[in-house]
């Protein structure tokens, strides 16, 4: 029961925002078969993302296995409170302590991709801006008034809202033009594949066996497509003499 009622409690943001955000959303150019980016997405994920949300429907070991990471590695590096590689992958926050701080649990990020799409996680993870009046100090530009901190900030830096002077109508007028982040450690370009690094590992893990699938059905075509004309050749064979 209380798996149902975390994922209404994640489902339902999703629906609300089915709509799109305010803003475009850009292009995340994602490759499930880039086994080091889907590395570093999953060290970033357990580093900045696992300390509130969890992802309890996929496995370490599953996980090790499908990105090329041996278990013993993946121990070392990637699981921190002395899990079993063939636990799932679990928060240590208590669900009602988290209800508190935050108003709700954080949801599980399992099936984050399939529900709001890679687009919209690559555009969102990089538009947090500082907002003095939130609870947490930050807002975001996908998904206005989140209630979560921007806990990549140290990597990104401050990120702020800027603002131009242009002529509209005969008068002079702020418009906005986009964000700016200084002193993080790392630059907008590392920043920006930072992010989608940790989205090929969420999109990966919304779809564990995508690529294997993909591949079966190419197989699959190709042996109907091979079916289908040793059945026309036969069925010529067959009418040939019948008149």
């Amino acid at each position: 029961m209380r798996k149902l009622v975390v994922s209404l409690l994640f489902l339902v943001p999703g629906l609300v925002l089915a709509a799109g955000p305010g803003i475009p959303l850009d292009k995340a150019n994602y490759d499930l078969t880039d086994k080091a980016s889907l590395q570093r997405g999953a060290q970033l994920f357990m580093n900045y993302c696992l300390g509130c949300h969890q992802q309890q429907y996929q496995r370490y070991q599953r996980t090790f296995q499908d990105i090329g990471v041996p278990d013993e590695l993946g121990q070392e590096y990637l699981q921190f409170t002395g899990e079993k590689v063939t636990d799932y992958i679990t928060t240590a926050m208590p669900q009602e302590g988290a209800a508190k701080w935050f108003g709700a649990p954080p949801p599980d990020l399992t099936l984050v991709a399939r529900v709001r799409g890679a687009d919209w996680l690559y555009t969102y993870l990089r538009t947090f801006y500082v907002d003095e009046s939130k609870t947490f100090g930050v807002n975001n530009k996908v998904f206005p008034n989140v209630g979560m901190p921007h806990v990549l900030q140290p990597l990104q830096g401050t990120p702020r809202e800027t603002y131009e002077e242009r002529m509209i109508d005969g008068e002079m007028k702020q418009v906005y033009v986009g964000l700016k982040a200084e002193g993080g450690k790392l630059s907008a370009e590392e920043y920006d594949q930072a992010i989608l690094d940790l989205t090929n590992y969420l999109v990966y893990t919304g779809e564990p066996a995508r690529l294997e699938a993909e591949s079966i059905g190419r197989w699959v075509l190709v042996f109907i497509v091979v079916l289908g004309i040793f059945v026309y050749l036969t069925k010529k064979e067959y009418w040939r003499d019948v008149h």
